[in-house]
């Protein structure tokens, strides 16, 4: 082909895209997850345009009532995996040593609901929170990740945590996984992250082939924490280094961050639960942040999510369902 018809065939192109309409070029949308109350509803969905307005869909009726473990639905966390099913994992209960998994085609029919005992073999875990899952492109797995508190096995914090009162021993959590392929087998469960502080809620972001767990300092004695910090490392599944210094607002007690790329800016949504409503934080480098809350809403009520970004076509279908 001569290069003067190689430049027609590209003008034509260019012509054609700037006549599409951005649904003909399949844009972008965000879908929060989270829950209501003690999360005995079960999962709500809220969708997004910009990352700043969020609406909740079905009227923020749940999609899906929680069925296994403790009979709640905390924390719920969805991908979208490359087998094209969404899969969501969620926190049973406040005392569970499980967490549970569901999977769906398109968000509105879910498959049963599957208890992942994940702690079960550890007879004095006190807890299961906040699972999260990420595919890890690299190995060809799904990481799921939670924080857990087991009595004694971090000395050098053991002072550092909440006080479970039923008990009397501290809530010296850290992060623990396990793997799969094809939620069916799974790997023995593994510690995931140990930042030498007390530590719940962990998030993965793929940033352009870094990876950044965003967690919460759960630390409350001799002074408490509670907010956001970051580590990063090369791999998905780490190994991840030190966490950096706390960026979530100051004096503010936060949990459940959830990040995502907009428009070459990093958007970080947390849970100001002593507040009862949701911040948001922005960073061009992961350096400098810019507190976004009062240029954010969200359905009354939501609690901690995940933030996940779909094509505007699998939206049209949420909106056209409801």
């Amino acid at each position: 082909m001569s290069f003067s018809r190689i430049a027609a065939a590209l003008s034509a192109l260019v012509v054609l895209a700037a006549c599409m309409s951005p649904r003909d070029r399949e844009g972008s949308a965000y879908i929060f997850s989270s829950f209501r109350g003690d999360g005995e509803s079960g999962l709500h969905l809220a969708y997004s345009q910009d990352g700043l307005t969020w609406t909740a869909l079905r009227d923020d009726a749940s999609f899906l009532a929680p069925e296994v473990g403790g009979k709640l639905m905390r924390d719920p966390c969805i991908i979208k995996g490359p087998d094209g099913m969404y899969h969501m994992v969620w926190t049973t209960g406040w005392w569970e040593n499980n967490i549970a998994v569901a999977h769906s085609a398109d968000l509105i029919t879910w498959s049963d609901q599957t208890l992942l005992p994940v702690m079960a073999h550890v007879p004095d875990v006190m807890n299961s929170w906040a699972p999260e899952i990420f595919h890890d492109a690299d190995k060809g797995e799904y990481v799921i990740f939670w924080s857990s508190a087991i009595p004694d096995t971090f000395p050098d914090t053991d002072d550092r945590g909440d006080i479970r009162s039923t008990i009397g021993k501290s809530l010296n959590h850290r992060i623990y996984a396990v793997t799969t392929r094809d939620f069916e087998t799974y790997s023995a469960t593994h510690l995931f992250y140990d930042g030498g502080f007390v530590s719940i809620d962990a998030s993965l972001l793929d940033a352009d082939g870094r990876y950044i767990m965003f967690l919460k300092d759960e630390t409350k004695r001799p002074e408490p924490e509670k907010n956001i910090r970051m580590a990063f490392a090369d791999h998905a599944q780490g190994p991840y280094g030190p966490a950096s210094p706390p960026f979530s607002p100051d004096g503010v007690w936060v949990e459940g961050p959830t990040a995502v790329k907009i428009d070459g800016k990093y958007y970080v949504y947390f849970d100001a639960y002593m507040e009862h409503r949701m911040r948001a934080m922005r960073s061009a480098d992961l350096e400098t942040w810019e507190d976004i809350t009062d240029d954010i809403s969200f359905p009354e009520g939501t609690r901690h999510g995940s933030v996940l970004e779909v094509k505007q076509s699998v939206l049209d279908r949420l909106l056209a369902a409801e």
